[in-house]
């Protein structure tokens, strides 16, 4: 569905305040009726080096992604591997920036691949330490939240992107229960239940003899207002030099593989019809 305004109040398409508001998946995206081209905005998140490490490949991956991807701005955003300052980082970032689609990258030391993650679950259960000595076993990461959040990205089409890209990818169902599953459960509780559409209260705030019922959101429809989900990139060489027999990738191809999945969010509004299970 399309619908046309104009903030200024003033005639269609004579100010540089007039849009169209494209409906996809109930989320109003702004175009720009002068420029004529819809432009998404992704927030690519990264976390910093841990337990030890003096790298950390999503991290440096993250740092080479093009701020510009076709038709997706991309907005970097660096996260600090702790408990609970990780998801607080990333919701103001939300905030902030107000994306259509939010992918956070982490290392997963021994995937071969590059791993979109299908689901984070409701459990801290730390190994190690964070970065402040935080070391939570068997807590919530909300107690007031579902047991799991699905990924609302193209995991599938994700996966397929890279594989195209000649590099190694699969769907993984297990982000871990470190401070990766914690902050991939963290952004998708807090959209679900905490974050409402921009351009919804944009129009709303700023528009408001056009307070139409489509551009409010149910609480089970706020999931798709902001798409979310998370990846995991594996070691680069530098990192499994005294690391026997421990795969690796080189930071161009994580890289490359980054980009590919970033296009593949931007391009499939649903997820592949294909499928990617095991029987165990």
């Amino acid at each position: 569905m399309i619908e046309c305004f104009c903030f200024c109040n003033k005639c269609l398409f004579n100010c540089g305040s007039c849009v169209i508001i494209r409906y996809v998946s109930r989320r109003a995206v702004i175009v720009n009726v002068n420029v004529g081209k819809e432009i998404m905005k992704l927030l690519l998140t990264a976390f910093t080096p841990f337990d030890g490490e003096k790298i950390n490949p999503a991290l440096e991956a993250m740092k080479l992604v093009k701020d510009r991807i076709d038709d997706v701005e991309v907005v970097k955003v660096e996260v600090p591997t702790v408990f609970r300052k990780s998801i607080q980082v990333v919701t103001e970032a939300i905030e902030k920036e107000e994306p259509d689609f939010v992918l956070s990258i982490g290392q997963a030391g021994g995937r071969e691949g590059i791993t979109p993650e299908r689901v984070a679950i409701n459990i801290d259960d730390a190994r190690i330490p964070d970065n402040e000595g935080n070391q939570p076993i068997d807590e919530p990461v909300f107690p007031d939240g579902a047991n799991a959040y699905f990924s609302t990205l193209p995991v599938k089409a994700m996966v397929e992107a890279i594989r195209r890209e000649g590099l190694p990818s699969s769907l993984s169902n297990s982000a871990g229960t470190y401070v990766c599953n914690h902050l991939m459960y963290g952004i998708l509780y807090f959209i679900h239940n905490e974050y409402c559409s921009h351009s919804a209260r944009y129009l709303i705030d700023n528009n408001a003899q056009h307070k139409s019922s489509s551009l409010l959101f149910s609480e089970e429809e706020r999931s798709s207002v902001v798409k979310a989900g998370f990846i995991h990139v594996p070691y680069i060489p530098e990192q499994v030099k005294d690391k026997k027999e421990m795969p690796a990738l080189p930071l161009s191809d994580i890289v490359r593989g980054l980009e590919a999945a970033i296009r593949a969010v931007e391009e499939h509004e649903s997820d592949l019809k294909k499928a990617f299970g095991s029987e165990c």
